[in-house]
């Protein structure tokens, strides 16, 4: 197994940092590998906003839910649809655009910020550093764009902790891998036996960490998915032009 191949077989979420900051060549290299990522139909329809600021990695751990590793992380990462940039370049073709209004174009927008998202990951831990995406910070859209003063047709979709480690975590035990490879086509049939199995396993990896606090993955996802947790997701997305009407 390579060294790329073994980075990705323990990747794992760290939210203890150190205050050594990440230096300039550092963060330009794990920004340039992401900005050398794929997008659909190359429209580069992907813009980051880098923090490093320590008053507002505090406001942002405050609206993501009170995330103190926002705050505690050197910098913070902002990955941010914008179809105000591609909406520059159809006008400059004398065209209009329409694709910010669909659900079309903001799946193929998550899908091309889940790629930049796996780059500044796979790139910061290259180097050494801890990361941990923050879907948080759809919590309060509103605060985030006003804070990042992002203009109509974006959206702060998802951040991102970088720091050097302080106190690393273990890596997290996954399902079965027979729920994730379906070869051919797609068969559940292995699946309640294998979250049972993984109630169990998610459990003792809590225990072995002295959470009392931890549940199954199966309690955990009906707390969670039983509603719209970010609510706040389509109105604000709307209200910046992004419809997902067509």
């Amino acid at each position: 197994m390579n060294d790329t191949l073994k980075l990705l077989h323990t990747h794992h979420s760290t939210r203890s940092y150190t205050d050594v900051p990440v230096s300039d060549e550092m963060l330009d290299q794990i920004v340039r590998a992401a900005w050398h990522g794929p997008t659909s139909m190359n429209a580069q329809e992907i813009s980051l906003v880098v923090t490093r600021d320590a008053a507002t990695r505090a406001r942002i751990a405050e609206l993501a839910g009170g995330q103190i590793w926002i705050a505690q992380a050197p910098v913070f990462i902002t990955l941010i649809i914008d179809f105000n940039k591609t909406e520059q370049g159809v006008r400059n073709a004398g065209q209009t655009q329409v694709i910010h209004e669909s659900m079309e174009g903001y799946g193929v927008a998550a899908v091309d910020v889940g790629i930049t998202l796996a780059n500044l990951m796979t790139a910061a831990r290259s180097l050494g550093l801890g990361v941990v995406p923050i879907g948080g910070i759809r919590r309060n859209p509103q605060a985030m764009i006003d804070l990042l003063q992002l203009p109509l047709l974006t959206f702060p979709q998802v951040g991102l902790c970088i720091g050097h480690i302080d106190k690393d975590a273990p890596l997290k035990p996954r399902m079965d891998i027979a729920t994730f490879r379906h070869d051919e086509r797609y068969d559940d049939s292995a699946y309640q036996a294998a979250i049972n199995t993984y109630d169990q396993t998610i459990m003792n990896y809590w225990q072995q960490l002295g959470r009392n606090d931890g549940m199954t993955w199966s309690q955990n996802l009906g707390n969670n998915l039983k509603q719209v947790y970010f609510p706040q997701v389509k109105p604000i997305a709307a209200m910046q032009g992004l419809l997902n009407d067509k």
